[in-house]
């Protein structure tokens, strides 16, 4: 039987384990779209849907807030994020800045087991069904993503946290709105092999280039669908 305080440290287990599980839920939920942006975040609402108390729910949004996922309007609350254009852009030109020296870095850093990991990551996602049939790249995350690997390669703590941390899944949430489109998956698999050749040749200056290249395409197509979305039949393009 247990006393009282182990009667205490198991409820908090049970509430930090929760507010775990429903964190990943929503965040899930925000990132694939399935929560749309610009949407208020209604406590009760989310409390009734996930069958959760709300200091664990409030715990989560927080959570989510520091992920950039969430921002706080005002005299209205929460509302899922929603970029303009111009700060979309602003993201794609971090992105093309800093993950361009993490992959020079990494041509300096990653050991050649970790490039051969790094090979062996782009072997799945050729085997992707999505990937064979052309329509969208394998978009798992963490250690399952190409570009995360890589960051992590870098073996610059700040500039992990920033990329693999706190803009991690707002990136995420753009590179999933934005990765349909014709003969991109086969392109940017093909850039990410030239990229990965670069490092495992610890050519630190082309890897730079490169992913710099491979997500300034990215931005390009991003640019584009901004200028054709008064087009009704104008289809988000580009992959990370």
């Amino acid at each position: 039987m247990l006393d009282a305080t182990e009667e205490l440290l198991v409820a908090q287990d049970e509430s930090e384990t929760l507010a775990e599980h429903v964190f990943r839920r929503i965040q899930a939920a925000i990132v694939k779209g399935e929560i749309a942006p610009g949407s208020k975040i209604s406590e009760p609402e989310l409390a009734r849907t996930y069958g959760i108390s709300r200091g664990p729910l409030r715990e989560a949004i927080h959570r989510l807030e520091g992920q950039r996922l969430l921002v706080r309007v005002p005299h209205v609350g929460a509302r899922v994020v929603s970029l303009s254009q111009a700060e979309l852009i602003e993201l794609y030109e971090i992105r093309e800045s800093l993950e361009g020296m993490a992959c020079r870095l990494a041509a300096e850093r990653m050991s050649q087991d970790e490039i051969d990991e790094l090979r062996r990551l782009l072997d799945l996602h050729e085997q992707d069904e999505a990937f064979k049939a052309g329509v969208g790249y394998y978009q798992q995350e963490g250690d399952f993503d190409f570009h995360y690997r890589i960051i992590q390669g870098s073996g610059n703590r700040t500039l992990t946290q920033m990329l693999c941390g706190e803009l991690y899944q707002l990136v995420r949430m753009y590179r999933l709105q934005f990765s349909a489109t014709p003969n991109r998956p086969r392109q940017a698999f093909a850039e990410h092999h030239r990229i990965l050749d670069a490092i495992a040749d610890r050519d630190g200056e082309l890897a730079e280039l490169l992913m710099r290249r491979h997500i300034g395409a990215s931005k390009r197509n991003v640019e584009r669908h901004y200028l054709g979305a008064s087009t009704p039949t104008t289809t988000p393009r580009g992959e990370s």
